[in-house]
């Protein structure tokens, strides 16, 4: 053992007499920092002050904001906390002048109509814009992109017992909101029931995109024959292409299969500014939804991501509903992007897909594709034919 000199010896009890005031509570001249009674001395000097994190405090903030809901409340008093709509009609859920965000959508509909989630549009005007920012069958919204109600709970959105639909989807408006479902079917919805909660602010902050919502379908996707190469992205599936500058939060889908096997095989494929060639380049359907080797069937829903609702997969008529949401980080964009996927290997697959893409930008926003009408929107079996099998129609 090396033997230590006294300036070593006195190195050392220096170093743990610092470590024992650190951990013990004495100041630097070795006395308590505090009392017995647990009170601080008053003849201790200042400790120096210690960061913390934001998260730390951010519940405990006081909040200069005015919390405000609009509802389907009984104006008369009674119990009646519904509105009905008819065939064309259109309920407005939320109509206000101001400034504020839009922090929570929650809506149950009870209507005879089997195709209600497909046959009610939901949509949303930020700031008196001319077209919406939002227009997408509401079932879709809330990632139910097959007309069937199941439960499952994601970080954006939610669904409970029984058929609560919920969005926590923070909008933002400068000068105006207005929000508003329809009826585009032929049945008379019965029971509407809505909740739109707000926050009213003297302004916005600057650096504010506004949020956007848009429904897409492709019924069947039309396969292709390929040498399984696929580099361009030619032929994908597109989720989204907007112009402007903001950011992609994220995506529903919902698959029909039209042909036996595993759908999945196609890649995600993102161009960000007008790329040539891909910026984000994916590896697979069930991949990009943070899942791994056909899901194994299992359906799941995490805050992230999930495949909620799988019913015989692999086969023609399987069906799935999935989401991912990229709030770890958004995909940014400054000019425009394209979001896209395949279908099958090189875009060899022709099922059939519906998506609602959820993103925030600056205005004004590109026009959206014309809304499919109601009868096309129902999920239905298409017979395709073709090397992956051959589908019945149904």
């Amino acid at each position: 053992m090396k033997r230590m000199d006294a300036a070593e010896i006195f190195r050392g009890r220096r170093r743990l007499l610092g470590t024992l005031a650190t951990a013990g509570g004495l100041t630097a001249a070795g006395l308590p920092a505090w009392g017995a009674d647990g009170a601080a001395r008053a003849d201790a000097p200042a400790a120096p002050e210690a960061s913390a994190p934001e998260e730390l405090f951010a519940l405990a903030r006081l909040r200069s904001y005015r919390n405000l809901r609009s509802s389907s409340w009984d104006r008369t008093g009674g119990n009646d906390d519904w509105v009905a709509m008819e065939p064309g009609q259109a309920a407005v859920v939320l109509d206000v002048e101001g400034a504020g965000v839009v922090t929570h959508l929650w809506f149950t509909i009870n209507s005879p109509d089997p195709m209600h989630l497909k046959n009610l549009v939901l949509r949303a005007w930020w700031d008196g814009e001319s077209t919406p920012s939002v227009e997408v069958p509401v079932g879709d919204f809330f990632g139910l992109g097959l007309g069937e109600y199941f439960v499952y709970q994601s970080s954006l959105l939610a669904v409970a017992p029984m058929k609560a639909l919920n969005s926590y989807f923070p909008m933002p408006f400068a000068s105006t909101a207005r929000i508003t479902l329809t009826n585009e079917g032929t049945v008379r919805t019965r029971n509407l029931y809505f909740a739109a909660d707000y926050v009213m602010l003297p302004s916005l902050p600057a650096g504010l995109a506004r949020f956007h919502a848009q429904f897409r379908q492709a019924t069947p996707c039309k396969g292709v024959v390929s040498d399984g190469k696929n580099l361009s992205g030619r032929d994908n599936y597109v989720f989204l292409e907007a112009a402007g500058e903001g950011h992609f939060v994220g995506v529903t889908q919902a698959v029909v299969q039209n042909q036996d096997g595993w759908f999945g095989e196609g890649d995600d494929m993102t161009f960000v500014d007008g790329a040539a060639l891909p910026t984000i380049n994916g590896t697979g359907t069930e991949d990009y939804y943070n899942g791994a080797w056909d899901f194994g069937g299992q359906p799941f829903a995490n805050l992230h991501q999930g495949a909620p609702y799988i019913v015989d997969p692999e086969r023609i008529g399987g069906r799935y509903c999935l989401y991912r949401w990229h709030i770890e980080s958004p995909i940014a964009f400054t000019k425009s992007i394209k979001v896209t996927i395949e279908h099958g290997t090189a875009n060899d697959r022709s099922d059939s897909f519906f998506s609602t893409a959820y993103w925030y930008q600056t205005e004004p926003h590109a026009p959206f594709p014309a809304l499919p009408a109601a009868a096309d929107r129902a999920p239905k079996v298409f017979a395709v034919g073709g090397t992956k099998g051959a589908a019945t129609a149904g």
